[in-house]
């Protein structure tokens, strides 16, 4: 039986009196992209935010069989997490080329130079705008910029919290067919919580369905994009 990636057990977290997750559980396999839906304040951010060791939660959450309650953010992201969070999060004072540098400071080796050419493969704008500092970049070319230092840590996993978030329609789609093109050909691992239901079924191989801290559907991309009730609430159908 193949060792997901990704196993959360039983996850409860809460903020201060209020508990927003209730004991969820779910997997991601290596090289898949899993999407998660749900309105707002149904516990998306905060499953991300678990699982990168942001906040304190009980339950069951392991990379790779290991678990990583007891480590702390820095060492989850040497375990191989990256986290791009809602809002981009770069660095706005520092320049794009700066930033991919930041995103490969726990990497020793001599690779560093060859992944930032590749991260500029990946979205040309971006070398266009080198010498330039991430604050004034568009919204769409911070998020290039926070997906692409992200990948500079060499993640096995990839979280993302609200990718298409405060974007253009075509921005988005763009966005999203990279994620694509990022997730075949590195064989980069995904975890994707996203408002756009419909584009992002349209990338992943699976999801789940967060309502109020607990999961309530979850299956295929194919089989939720098609089911009635997942249509009517996030499609618009």
């Amino acid at each position: 039986m193949t060792l997901p990636i990704l196993r959360v057990e039983n996850l409860k977290a809460t903020y201060g009196p209020v508990q927003v997750l209730h004991g969820i559980d779910f997997i991601v396999f290596s090289k898949e992209i899993v999407v998660v839906l749900g309105a707002n304040g149904a516990g998306k951010t905060t499953t991300l935010r678990s699982i990168s060791g942001m906040i304190e939660t009980s339950g069951t959450i392991e990379l790779n069989g290991e678990s990583t309650q007891n480590l702390t953010s820095s060492e989850i992201v040497r375990c191989g997490v990256a986290h791009v969070p809602q809002g981009r999060g770069t660095f706005p004072e520092l320049t794009v080329e700066e930033n991919l540098k930041v995103g490969a400071f726990i990497r020793t080796d001599k690779d560093i130079k060859t992944d930032i050419d590749i991260c500029f493969e990946n979205y040309p704008v971006l070398y266009e705008r080198k010498t330039q500092t991430a604050g004034s970049l568009s919204g769409g070319e911070q998020q290039m910029l926070a997906v692409s230092r992200a990948l500079m840590s060499r993640p096995q996993l990839l979280l993302m919290d609200e990718p298409s978030l405060g974007l253009a329609p075509q921005i988005v789609e763009d966005l999203f067919s990279r994620f694509v093109a990022i997730n075949r050909d590195q064989g980069t691992t995904m975890l994707i919580v996203e408002q756009n239901a419909q584009l992002a079924l349209d990338i992943a191989n699976r999801g789940y369905v967060l309502e109020s801290g607990e999961i309530s559907v979850e299956g295929k991309a194919d089989e939720l994009i098609n089911d009635d009730a997942i249509r009517r609430a996030y499609l618009g159908a």
